[in-house]
């Protein structure tokens, strides 16, 4: 059984932004990954030092950030856009 996938109002606010970019393909590929199971590699994650969040490369200034609930199967994402611009 595969993981359900919810999007932040602040993250969903971004696409448009990967779209600008064309980014929106390889958000579409992470985001079939993170259904399926977001610990799964390749591509790689990394978790976040400090924070229970895990991480996947978008390209070299933008990731994808994501927070996993095991109980209900849930993958939340917090942000698309650079973690350089703004923190979580």
């Amino acid at each position: 059984m595969g993981y359900n996938v919810k999007i932040k109002k602040n993250a969903r606010k971004d696409l448009s932004k990967l779209k600008s970019i064309n980014l929106t393909s390889k958000f579409d590929e992470l985001i079939k990954v993170i259904k399926e199971n977001p610990f799964q590699t390749p591509p790689p994650y990394e978790k976040l030092t400090g924070l229970p969040y895990c991480s996947r490369c978008l390209n070299i200034n933008h990731r994808l950030v994501y927070s996993v609930e095991e109980e209900s199967k849930t993958s939340t994402i917090l942000s698309v856009w650079s973690h350089y611009e703004r923190g979580l």
